[in-house]
């Protein structure tokens, strides 16, 4: 099992990964740091859990799917 990871917008590009996998973490943080090997994050980063949005200090365990995100405005 593994964690899948996925990057929108901005993210994305900035990044230059749609998504990856990794093997294991503890928190959305530790995705975040492990699978882009930056420790700095974006201003504003959202993250989403299984669909649901999330604290960057929200458990993940195997199998989930963390995805991140900027912030969306409506226009």
């Amino acid at each position: 099992m593994s964690i899948q990871v996925k990057f929108f917008a901005s993210l994305r590009e900035k990044i230059g990964l749609s998504e990856t996998t990794i093997d294991t973490a503890t928190t959305a943080i530790d995705v975040w740091n492990i699978s882009t090997k930056q420790t700095e994050l974006p201003v504003n980063l959202l993250v989403a859990i299984n669909l649901e949005y999330a604290q960057l200090d929200s458990p993940v365990e195997q199998g989930d799917e963390v995805a991140f995100f900027p912030p969306v405005t409506g226009g």
